[in-house]
């Protein structure tokens, strides 16, 4: 019974390293790596999404285990609706970031023949390098309310796997836990494989660190319309 237990709960492990790469997952994070020249900032931000994810997976698993409340499919579809919501939300975000940072608005007078009276003309201009952002909002707060929010649209789907596998109330605690844990770890893996080609280019130019910064916006708001789109069609 103990070592039955204990390949579910590896298992429960490995699942959660596998879920950190979900395709909204990746998506989600890489809106905020994308920002980032720091490798440790990147991971903290891989960190903080893990464990908001974790904490909402738990909260949710536990009052299901509980108190025997049932998820509609209609509820769960919602809750995935938002998160498709929030990547066309985030995907936004960056690209006005990145707009904002990439082409700014100059004006200078000068004149072009001498002696005549100067006149003022805009230019648009590229800056050296974008702006840090190195407060707890941007590195912590917000990836950890994304987190909580995927794990909230995430629970309906494994508390079905849950039920399947785990007889105990604790023991599924225990499992959510340890699928929680699995998913922190994959993030903090993701969050790092992603960040290592961005520091590369950010080092060499800025124009293409702006570049990525805008396609990742982009993809973010495409893949965010089609998430939302097919979710629909399923309510």
């Amino acid at each position: 019974m103990e070592s039955s237990l204990f390949v579910i709960l590896s298992l429960g492990f490995l699942l959660g390293l596998k879920h950190a790469t979900d395709a909204d997952h990746v998506v989600a994070v890489t809106t905020f790596v994308s920002r980032e020249k720091s490798l440790l900032r990147s991971c903290w931000i891989g960190l903080f999404w893990g464990a908001g994810h974790t904490l909402s997976l738990a909260t949710a698993g536990g009052i299901i285990l509980l108190l025997k409340v049932n998820i509609s499919d209609s509820f769960g579809g919602w809750l995935e609706f938002g998160v498709a919501a929030m990547l066309v939300l985030l995907g936004a975000r960056v690209l006005h970031k990145a707009w904002k940072e990439s082409f700014r608005l100059h004006r200078h007078p000068h004149s072009h023949v001498s002696g005549k009276a100067p006149h003022t003309h805009w230019h648009v201009h590229l800056p050296g390098k974008s702006e840090e952002h190195s407060g707890w909002l941007h590195v912590g707060l917000r990836p950890l309310l994304v987190g909580m929010v995927h794990g909230a649209a995430g629970t309906g789907a494994l508390m079905l796997l849950v039920f399947s596998t785990i007889r105990s109330p604790l023991q599924g605690l225990v499992y959510i836990v340890i699928f929680g844990v699995g998913s922190i770890v994959g993030m903090l893996i993701v969050s790092l494989l992603l960040s290592l080609p961005l520091r590369w280019i950010s080092s060499r130019t800025t124009t293409g660190y702006h570049f990525i910064q805008a396609t990742a916006g982009l993809f973010s708001c495409m893949f965010g319309v089609y998430l939302g789109f097919d979710i629909l069609q399923k309510l």
